[in-house]
């Protein structure tokens, strides 16, 4: 794999994208955070060596470049999935990427349902751990060791230091931020009332069917990570309504304002 990420990272360079400090990945429904980007390089999937194509039809597929606040940021505009039939090592594949590329720190987003009935719709929840339910893990295989340790430590997934800033942004922009456990499922399908009081019984406040691949290969790598997540679906098994992918990515575009606001603030003191 490292001669393909080499390949990839040569393209990148080639094509103008030189030393950036932070990494973005945008979840479904999430992509305002585009917006207050000063695009230097827009480059679609299709286009980048050995780079997955997003086959998910809202989740538009470019590699963006450019500045936010002063600081080189590449950003994914549209994310790969396990239930897009793609390996862990696909799905993990952008993020070593940016790291070859110079990213320091790495942000991502994603939509969620939450167990968490404290959590409603259009409520931002800054992750301070996970459980991952997914059927295999980046890292099975041989081992990257020019990339990090056959055994990562994840006592603290998520950086400590970027989640107090976030929450200290957060009351400083009275923008409310929750903070809690996100478990990761396969999908497609949302899960049954049975399976969200599992979920609720074993410590998760949030579900979805992303992230926990690409926080596993920074960590791996010594990338420090901050992750907040949009509620897009309440999630109590016993008053549980129907949702339609629709309304998730429209809950998800109305929560996307804050949490950019949120992005840039941060990007800001990194």
């Amino acid at each position: 794999m490292l001669s393909t990420l080499q390949e990839s990272v040569q393209f990148l360079r080639q094509q103008g994208m030189h030393d950036p400090e932070i990494g973005i990945v945008l979840g479904t429904g999430l992509g305002k955070m585009v917006d207050k980007v000063k695009i230097i390089q827009s480059i679609p999937y299709s286009r980048i060596p050995h780079f997955p194509v997003a086959t998910v039809e809202f989740h538009q597929g470019n590699l963006i470049y450019g500045e936010v606040g002063g600081k080189k940021v590449v950003a994914m505009q549209g994310r790969f999935h396990y239930y897009e039939g793609y390996s862990m090592q696909q799905i993990t594949f952008p993020v070593r990427v940016m790291k070859l590329l110079g990213v320091k720190q790495l942000l991502l987003s994603n939509a969620a349902g939450s167990m968490n009935t404290n959590f409603k719709k259009g409520a931002l929840v800054l992750l301070d751990d996970h459980i991952n339910l997914l059927p295999d893990n980046p890292l099975r295989g041989k081992n990257l060791d020019e990339m990090g340790p056959r055994f990562p430590d994840m006592s603290g997934p998520y950086s400590r230091e970027m989640n107090m800033k976030l929450l200290h942004l957060a009351n400083k922009l009275t923008i409310p931020l929750y903070s809690g456990v996100y478990a990761a499922v396969m999908g497609p399908n949302l899960e049954t009332r049975a399976e969200y009081r599992f979920l609720r019984t074993i410590g998760a406040d949030l579900v979805g069917m992303s992230t926990v691949p690409e926080v596993i290969a920074a960590n791996h790598m010594g990338l420090p990570c901050a992750v907040i997540s949009v509620v897009t679906d309440e999630c109590d098994p016993d008053h549980l309504q129907p949702i339609s992918i629709e309304e998730i990515i429209k809950i998800a575009g109305e929560a996307d304002g804050k949490l950019s606001q949120l992005f840039e603030a941060l990007i800001g003191e990194l």
